[in-house]
């Protein structure tokens, strides 16, 4: 059974708060893996949205799936980068400027796989839902600050 959203919007906004308020020492790991703050612009508000993420290390950038704790529907922060690609990841104490790149074909199954090495959870996830769960490829720009 899929995570509420009203419940995952709730441990959304406290985790955002931590993360924050510690400047990326708390909220950084849960139960022993990486999280992140995604900063996307709302696509209908035009305004800063955030969202603390799990993520997968990739090289120089970082993986996110969009899997909105097995929800039938994509999450908001994914609809907004689809929008408007361009974003900005606190990980820890840095910021980066980044670009969201959602893979598809053999490149999309490669990465799909290894985060589901990585967290068994989003393989559930997928078979609880009709579409097809997205990854997100977080390529690193530039230090945002």
């Amino acid at each position: 059974m899929p995570m509420s959203p009203l419940l995952l919007k709730v441990i959304s906004v406290i985790h955002e708060f931590l993360y924050r308020a510690s400047g990326g020492r708390i909220g950084a790991n849960l139960l022993g893996r990486p999280m992140l703050l995604l900063i996307t612009t709302g696509r209908k508000t035009g305004r800063e949205r955030t969202a603390p993420l799990q993520y997968m290390p990739h090289g120089d950038d970082f993986v996110v799936i969009a899997s909105y704790g097995g929800n039938p529907r994509h999450p908001e922060w994914y609809l907004n980068l689809k929008s408007n690609p361009d974003v900005e990841v606190q990980a820890g104490r840095n910021l980066y400027r980044m670009r969201a790149d959602t893979p598809t074909g053999e490149e999309r199954e490669r990465i799909w796989n290894a985060a589901v090495d990585f967290y068994p959870g989003y393989a559930k996830y997928q078979q609880e839902v009709d579409r097809t769960i997205p990854v997100v490829v977080l390529r690193k720009q530039s230090p945002a600050g």
